[in-house]
């Protein structure tokens, strides 16, 4: 009776073992973990990482700028866009079958030379008389034709209030009696003419003066005929009004963010009326910039929940008053928004 007793502990400590041994053996951590990278000598910021180890079914890579990407293979391309040279400390996570894990880390360093830009498209406002109707059109009437804000002016085509002369568009707001209006303007666009995604935008450009003058320089999505602002997304390259005389819009408005609740900041600059500046934005599918004469004063993150990743037209206009406008000044006459030139690049 006690052999047989000695004999079933013998046995369950001998099978307790073996399943020890068994699960030991499927808890077998990564080990002998390299990670290698061929940084292009090209200056295009891409990177190829290989990462290899004993026991691994998956490897986590953190590139050392807050992205990271896992797979199973071990072999990740990465592009950096940051420019200039800059040094990341990239880091590689290898996870076994049993969830362990062991990590490698490297230093590297990428160069990006930012590509030179190429012009694609402009209006250099070369050629006296109406605007170019191949590149321009016109909205007509008062706001409510559907652009609202309480503006006092009637927008025409006439010569009195949108002529390029000497080189310059001139867009001219008038205190005048038209069709029901106190005063008379010209919001001209390029809707149905030309709409680009992405790219460089320089516009040079002396604004109106006067208090009640609210001159923009912008771009709308060309889906608004079946994305009804503020669904097809509006880029504000420059709004200025003249009872806040110097001080620069730039702003996006898309939905949860346009009117008051718009994306947007302002900037001081000297001189918005008597002298020419240049206004522009830089879109690309990550970052939306907008710049006074080189400074930057407002960035939004692109991404594609928001409606920034499509085709956009100008428009160039001159209101008067509104919501946004203000009071006219009762001194007010006429007041001018000169624009030099427009330029995209790609």
């Amino acid at each position: 009776m006690n052999y047989l007793k000695k004999l079933l502990i013998f046995l369950c400590s001998f099978l307790i073992l073996v399943s020890c041994k068994k699960a030991d053996a499927n808890k077998t951590p990564p080990a002998n973990l390299v990670l290698n990278a061929v940084v292009s000598s090209d200056g295009s910021g891409k990177v190829i990482f290989t990462a290899t180890a004993d026991n691994s079914v998956s490897y986590f890579f953190e590139f050392g700028n807050g992205e990271s990407r896992t797979n199973a293979s071990g072999n990740a391309t990465y592009q950096y866009t940051e420019e200039g040279t800059n040094s990341y400390t990239v880091t590689v996570t290898a996870t076994s079958s049993s969830a362990l894990t062991i990590k490698k880390s490297i230093q590297i360093s990428v160069i990006v030379v930012a590509p030179v830009p190429t012009l694609f498209w402009s209006e250099e406002f070369d050629k006296d008389g109406a605007p170019d109707p191949t590149k321009w059109g016109y909205d007509l009437g008062t706001g409510s034709n559907g652009w609202g804000n309480s503006e006092l002016e009637y927008y025409t085509n006439r010569p009195e209030n949108a002529i390029v002369q000497g080189g310059f568009l001139k867009i001219n707001a008038i205190r005048e009696n038209y069709s029901g209006s106190a005063f008379t303007s010209a919001r001209l666009l390029t809707k149905d003419k030309f709409a680009f995604k992405y790219g460089k935008v320089e516009v040079r450009a002396k604004l109106p003066a006067g208090k009640g003058t609210w001159p923009a320089i912008w771009m709308l999505g060309s889906d608004v005929a079946t994305a009804p602002w503020p669904a097809c997304g509006e880029i504000d390259i420059m709004e200025h009004l003249g009872r806040d005389l110097n001080k620069i819009y730039g702003t996006l408005h898309y939905p949860g963010h346009f009117g008051g609740s718009a994306d947007g900041s302002t900037t001081m600059i000297a001189n918005a009326t008597t002298e020419f500046h240049i206004y522009s934005l830089e879109w690309t599918a990550y970052t939306i910039k907008i710049f006074v004469d080189g400074q930057l004063f407002h960035t939004t993150v692109n991404y594609s929940g928001i409606p920034f990743n499509h085709d956009f037209f100008f428009i160039l206009n001159v209101a008067m008053g509104g919501g946004f406008g203000g009071a006219v000044d009762a001194a007010f006459t006429n007041a001018t928004m000169e624009v030099d030139y427009i330029r995209v690049y790609k």
